[in-house]
């Protein structure tokens, strides 16, 4: 009895030791989350151009539509990461593909830094996409704080939407 008594604190002792001194008291807290999504919505005809912007951020040219997915994630300490699958022209010679090289994003957040409410646009650099419409976007961005509502676009390198977080 006091063998198997021996043996059973000594992995209580083992296992202690690994998670007071390994790695479990190390690691660091997740950064928050401001907003994750797993699908965009093309820019629609009534918002091509800048008559209809949203927050100051015009339509492209054309109507545009995602025939794949769209999905990602900001962080609190600014970290935006978007991935497009089929960002394409839904209307015009140009149908279904994309003719743009690059794209960027674009982060919309209400705020009131100065004490007013403001619309505050912070945006990427430029990130390659395919004539498919594929793209991957990594970015870490000067946030305003606080970041209420934020809307993510997918642009043009010039700014005009192609995709915007919602539906």
């Amino acid at each position: 009895m006091k063998k198997y008594t021996l043996i059973v604190l000594v992995m209580v002792l083992a296992l202690s030791a690994f998670f007071l001194g390994g790695s479990f008291t190390q690691a660091t807290a997740k950064e928050p989350k401001i907003l994750e999504f797993s699908t965009m919505v093309g820019v629609p005809r009534p918002y091509t151009g800048a008559a209809n912007a949203i927050r100051g951020v015009p339509g492209g040219g054309l109507p545009w539509k995602i025939v794949g997915s769209a999905e990602g994630e900001l962080k609190a300490n600014g970290k935006l990461e978007i991935t497009v699958r089929g960002l394409v022209l839904a209307e015009g010679a140009n149908i279904d593909k994309n003719p743009i090289t690059n794209f960027r994003a674009i982060v919309s957040c209400l705020s009131n830094p100065s004490g007013a409410a403001t619309t505050v646009n912070v945006s990427t650099g430029l990130f390659p996409a395919d004539l498919a419409g594929n793209s991957k976007i990594e970015a870490t961005l000067s946030l305003p704080s606080p970041c209420i509502a934020p809307i993510i676009f997918v642009t043009s390198p010039g700014g005009a939407w192609f995709a915007a977080t919602g539906q």
